[in-house]
């Protein structure tokens, strides 16, 4: 018989909890893909007392979860931030989360896999930084995490290095989906039923329920159907004696005059200051937080933020161009029905020397749901009744977004906000974020929309529009051997602070076209098998 896999009970039983005055092996702050699958790697090393700091409050899909866009925000990142630059982001649902789990307890679930050339882009493109690891250090992650999660997918997927069949047959698509089908194959575009970490009817539940097609993937999960860190890795590490500390802010990490982590500077939901002793630790806040924390932890040794000596701590952030297509059809669609990850193409994600923009897009399904997709039509000038009449149409619509490769710029990043009324609750510097688009970014996300309406079009859709929007945060803490040009190392190892590491979206290089959630667990999980390998030497 099916039984509700509760976080929220196993947190409330958890085997241990530390004081706040002992020391502890692992401190890893933040609970999201990086944090959680961390925390799940070094449990399985008897003896070690790890501690998951989460700044949000743990929430239960049956219980917390619930089907209204409103409502579902508290699950999101919604403290102060400052965005600027010449294409400012907006922040909240669409690119962070705040609860244990993180922002993946509130994605999409689309999961594919980066190609081989995003590791390579400066070699084979002439444009960004290689990765110093290829994609064949991540494929076996990759495989596993697509097993274990598991990933319902098509029986082949023809894109990077092709590979197949999924665990899991592909959802049924819905007429939403079938739009971006039609078209595609109108036009002679490949696609396929899009790789997702939800369970369909070829699944085994294991204490989590199918998909029910409800189509509110994006405000929580409240049927436990897809795969996140509250489903997956959390069990595991907290019945192994991890101990998840929710509604805890760290603030502050301190080190000793060698420059090595010794406590964390940490915040009860009380607002109380309180130091939590640590041999190690690892930051896991995302490409926003990480920087911020590691910047905030400033001092006469590194007092351009922690880590920092090379002065790349908050910059090459990027964000993927993630523009929103639609168009009008005669025939019923319902865009709300199904995960709004059903479908992709991959067809247009490598350089293509007839383009006048290095690197590339995918065209995915989407699924806005009725307040965001009115948000939409208002940018498109509609107000009062005009947009009241649009929203009546609002079953007629199908939508298509674009994920464009934007590149890894300098002139993008993370800093501490300056000012006054510039601090948080706690005291501490918000972030600001500068955010630009440059010319090849420009001609990329209009080649890549002018597509999607192509597709649309072909599918019988007609009244067209696009919205610029952006999703997928990354980059601001790169990986890299040249510790004069990067934050970490291969294995997630701060450059300057031996017993540092950051194993999150902050790390990565480039973003490639593709959702990155199955990437940051990939590299998380090879870093969390080095670090256990190690542990030994830890006593």
């Amino acid at each position: 018989m099916w039984r509700h896999l509760s976080i929220k009970r196993l947190m409330r039983e958890q085997m241990r909890r530390y004081r706040r005055d002992e020391v502890i092996d692992f401190a890893i702050v933040g609970s999201g893909p990086g944090g959680s699958m961390l925390a799940d790697k070094l449990s399985q090393v008897a003896g070690l007392k790890i501690v998951v700091f989460e700044a949000g409050p743990v929430v239960d899909p049956l219980e917390d979860m619930v089907s209204d866009e409103m409502a579902a925000r508290p699950l999101y990142w919604n403290e102060d931030r400052i965005s600027g630059g010449g294409h400012p982001l907006h922040f909240g649902r669409n690119n962070s989360g705040k609860c244990v789990g993180g922002s993946s307890v509130h994605m999409a679930a689309f999961v594919p896999r980066l190609h081989p050339s995003d590791f390579r882009t400066h070699t084979l493109d002439g444009v960004g930084v290689d990765w110093p690891i290829q994609y064949e250090d991540l494929e076996p992650y990759y495989e596993w995490l697509e097993d274990e999660e598991p990933v319902s997918g098509p029986l082949w997927y023809p894109w990077g290095k092709p590979h197949g069949p999924y665990r899991n047959g592909p959802h049924l698509i819905s007429s939403a989906g079938l739009k971006l089908a039609e078209g595609c194959s109108r036009l002679g575009i490949r696609w396929v039923p899009g790789p997702v970490s939800i369970l369909n009817g070829s699944s085994r539940p294991d204490g989590r329920s199918r998909c029910t097609y409800r189509g509110m993937c994006l405000l929580g999960c409240k049927p436990n159907a897809k795969a996140s860190p509250i489903t997956n890795q959390l069990p595991r590490a907290i019945r192994r004696g991890v101990e998840v500390r929710a509604d805890t802010m760290v603030g502050r990490l301190e080190h000793d005059a060698q420059g090595k982590i010794t406590a964390l500077l940490c915040f009860d939901s009380d607002g109380r200051a309180y130091r939590q002793r640590t041999r190690f630790a690892a930051v896991c806040g995302y490409a926003i937080e990480t920087p911020r924390l590691l910047l905030n932890s400033d001092s006469p040794l590194f007092p351009d933020g922690l880590a920092n000596r090379s002065g790349a701590v908050g910059h090459y952030f990027m964000a993927q161009a993630a523009a929103k297509c639609v168009a009008w059809f005669p025939d019923l669609v319902r865009q709300y029905k199904g995960p709004p990850a059903q479908c992709l193409s991959e067809d247009f994600y490598e350089t293509d020397p007839r383009n006048d923009f290095k690197r590339g897009f995918s065209l995915q399904t989407i699924g806005p749901l009725p307040a965001e997709f009115s948000e939409s039509l208002a940018e498109q000038g509609l107000w009062g009744e005009e947009l009241r009449d649009a929203m009546r149409d609002y079953n007629h619509y199908a939508a298509i977004g674009i994920l464009g490769e934007l590149l890894p710029d300098e002139r993008n990043y993370v800093r501490l906000a300056r000012g006054p009324d510039t601090k948080d609750r706690f005291g501490l510097p918000v972030a600001e974020v500068i955010f630009n688009l440059f010319e090849n970014d420009r001609k990329l996300i209009a080649a890549a929309t002018r597509k999607a309406v192509e597709v649309l079009e072909a599918a019988g859709g007609s009244r067209a529009f696009t919205q610029l929007r952006f999703a997928h945060i990354v980059g601001g803490c790169r990986m890299g051997r040249d510790p004069r040009a990067s934050v970490v190392d291969e294995w997630c190892r701060s450059h300057d602070v031996p017993n540092l590491f950051i194993a999150d979206g902050s790390v990565m290089v480039t973003q490639g076209a593709a959702n990155p959630a199955l990437t940051i667990q990939a590299i998380a999980a090879r870093a969390g098998d080095h670090l256990a390998g190690q542990a030994q030497r830890w006593a």
